[in-house]
């Protein structure tokens, strides 16, 4: 288990090289706007990287943690500090929203990343 601690203003980029350590075959990408349930995000409200993440109310811990599912990982950016995330599965070359499979944990995706890039 890993907690990223925002408690001082931290980059999009140090967040998600982060999760990518631990999630090789996994990427978080951040939108301006939640997309709706079984839906993807819009290409046009991606947060860039070298935007910066301040926390308004303290110290915020984003848990990342390989049991944990991933609508709960991208629901603590929205409850904690009020951004929209998104996790995409590797699969070949090509970066699929995990939209469909959001009920899956994150060891899971991983797995069928490391599979379909296998292929």
């Amino acid at each position: 288990m890993t907690i990223i601690k925002i408690d001082k203003p931290v980059k999009v980029s140090e967040i998600k090289k982060i999760f990518n350590n631990q999630f090789p075959y996994l990427k978080i990408e951040f939108f301006k706007k939640k997309h709706r349930a079984l839906q993807g995000s819009l290409k046009k409200d991606v947060i860039t990287d070298d935007f910066t993440i301040t926390s308004s109310n303290g110290t915020q811990d984003i848990v990342i943690s390989e049991d944990m599912i991933v609508s709960e990982f991208e629901n603590q950016f929205s409850e904690k500090l009020k951004l929209s995330a998104q996790v995409f599965r590797k699969s070949g070359g090509t970066w699929l929203e995990t939209t469909f499979t959001d009920s899956w944990t994150l060891k899971k995706q991983n797995e069928e990343g490391i599979e379909l890039s296998n292929i």
